[in-house]
């Protein structure tokens, strides 16, 4: 079920028709009946919450940067089913919070503009290639820093390395918008391959499974 809300009798939303046709998206009309107050909101809350109950649907994308979708994404999530949200960087945290996964349409965006330039610097003679994008800085990062501690910790074996899968869950579990794409990096394999607090090896499981890749925190100088 894919709908779109808004008043579409407005001017601007007419740049919208186009994108609705090409990705078979149903206009959902919604007058703005007193000037300063969104309707549209409590129309789409309504109907998510007619197909929340109605018991034909797995899970929800949310596609806002509005705080007002906070308790429905938390009410979806109570029901045991997945709320994705998907917005700008501007989205307010609890709403972010709020959903199973929120996805930045910035990155998107990204991802998008990379492959671009990957398929035109294919053509293009060394002088008018362009230079990649600089990815953020890594060292420093106290946020990213916090986030890979305890995603790695709580994996970890005695020696301190944990295999990336678990540590994949727990970042998703700890920050519902995580995402590597945020670092310029398209996997999290080479974000933790860059960092300079951390290294990546193909370790054992123990359980005579072919090796896969795991992490740990770099030992500290005279430790091995």
């Amino acid at each position: 079920m894919r709908r779109a809300y808004g008043d579409w009798t407005s001017s601007q939303l007419a740049k919208w028709k186009s994108e609705l046709l090409a990705h078979s998206v149903q206009p959902i009309q919604q007058f703005s009946y007193t000037t300063g107050k969104n309707s549209t909101d409590s129309a789409l809350i309504i109907d998510a919450m007619d197909l929340l109950h109605g018991g034909t649907v797995d899970g929800f994308c949310l596609v806002s940067s509005d705080s007002d979708f906070t308790r429905l994404a938390a009410r979806i999530r109570e029901q045991v089913l997945m709320a994705y949200g998907f917005g700008q960087r501007k989205t307010p945290k609890p709403f972010v919070a709020a959903c199973t996964k929120f996805v930045y349409v910035e990155n998107l965006a990204g991802a998008q503009a990379a492959a671009s330039s990957s398929t035109a610097k294919a053509a293009a003679t060394p002088s008018t290639a362009a230079s990649p994008k600089a990815k953020p800085a890594l060292k420093g990062d106290t946020q990213l820093d916090n986030l890979l501690s305890e995603a790695v910790e709580a994996s970890a074996d005695d020696e301190g390395w944990a295999h990336l899968g678990p540590v994949g869950s727990n970042l998703s579990r700890l920050a519902t918008d995580f995402d590597t794409r945020t670092w310029g990096f398209s996997k999290l394999t080479e974000l933790l391959r860059a960092h300079p607090g951390y290294e990546v090896s193909s370790r054992s499981s123990g359980d005579g499974k072919p090796k896969a890749t795991a992490v740990r925190r770099k030992p500290a100088r005279g430790r091995k």
